[in-house]
């Protein structure tokens, strides 16, 4: 017996659970089909026991081949108009649904006149583009977004920016997603790209649409064209990989406060230096916990204003290795 299940990812997880027994024992041949992803939506014991096959959308290929099945069917072969036909399937959108509705929509009607691209769209309605909000075509856009970007590609980012307006996405997400990208994948190679997106959010929030949409394609255009580097991205993962491992290891004593005489006592704050008033502002005394070697989270790139900070990593590194050197000595 074969069973088809259309939108199977409707059924619960125990629902689902429901079909391992009689798939397990031959009962059934389970089919199932959905809309969404089904790493997310379906049970791994239901996966693990089914092939997963990815449908496509259809091409304009095939679409003016259903199209012309149709008209075949009809008996209306070869009626409409060469630019008619590209135009019906255009507008399908790789939708053979959408484009057999438009062609039985037309086959309906009675025009007085011939029908040309214009009329067509008067008569007619394009399909609306896909972005499912929680599904997988709108995390998509947001990811081409996101690499155009990463890749300093600013006609592809514009693109996709549009795809997703396009397509009803929400130009605040879209904003949030944006301010991440200056932080992840620009960082300290341009510091004021945090500051613009901060700015050009606020603009889409004074503005509201459509005029705010331009000051955030102006921020598209601007982080795609800024120097890159994911420096800043991956130092704080490395701290906080380092903070999980080392527990609830003590600051060392000298950068305790010890606002009590008996604080004071126990050893908090003994030795400490005021680096302003050290020569060149600078101390070089140790601040991880005592026992934990230093580890160089932070490695900016030779690329816009981290080229900057490379010096200044380099200067205290000097400034450093000079007061160890001088306290062997004394």
């Amino acid at each position: 017996t074969i069973l088809f299940v259309d939108e199977i990812h409707r059924f619960n997880k125990a629902q689902q659970d429901g079909f391992l027994p009689v798939m397990e024992d031959g009962t059934i041949i389970l089919i199932g089909a959905t809309t969404e992803n089904p790493s997310f939506e379906l049970n791994s014991a239901i996966l693990s026991r089914a092939h997963t096959y990815l449908v496509k959308r259809l091409d304009q290929e095939a679409l003016a081949a259903i199209l012309e099945r149709a008209e075949r069917l009809e008996g209306r072969e070869r009626v409409l108009a060469p630019d008619i036909r590209c135009a019906l399937v255009e507008q399908a959108d790789g939708d053979a649904r959408s484009l057999l509705n438009c062609f039985e929509q037309i086959s309906r009607m009675s025009v007085s006149e011939p029908l040309d691209v214009a009329g067509l769209a008067k008569l007619t309605a394009r399909r609306p583009p896909s972005n499912d909000k929680s599904g997988d075509w709108h995390y998509d856009l947001i990811s081409a977004l996101h690499k155009s970007v990463r890749g300093s590609d600013p006609d592809a980012a514009l693109y996709w920016f549009a795809r997703i307006l396009d397509a009803g996405g929400d130009p605040h997400f879209v904003a949030r997603r944006l301010t991440r990208m200056a932080c992840e994948d620009i960082g300290l190679a341009d510091p004021d790209a945090l500051v613009a997106s901060i700015a050009s959010w606020q603009a889409y929030e004074r503005l509201g649409t459509p005029d705010g949409e331009l000051a955030l394609a102006q921020l598209v255009l601007r982080l795609a064209l800024s120097p890159k580097s994911n420096a800043t991205y991956k130092a704080y993962g490395s701290a906080r990989e380092m903070a999980s491992k080392t527990g609830s290891l003590p600051p060392p004593a000298h950068i305790l406060n010890a606002p009590t005489s008996l604080m004071r006592e126990i050893g908090h704050g003994a030795g400490y230096r005021y680096d302003h008033d050290e020569p060149d502002g600078f101390s070089g005394q140790a601040y991880l916990p005592e026992g934990l070697k230093p580890c160089a989270h932070y490695r900016p790139v030779a690329r816009g204003f981290e080229r900057e900070m490379q010096k200044r990593l380099a200067y205290f590194a000097k400034l450093r290795q000079r007061r160890l050197t001088k306290g062997r000595i004394e």
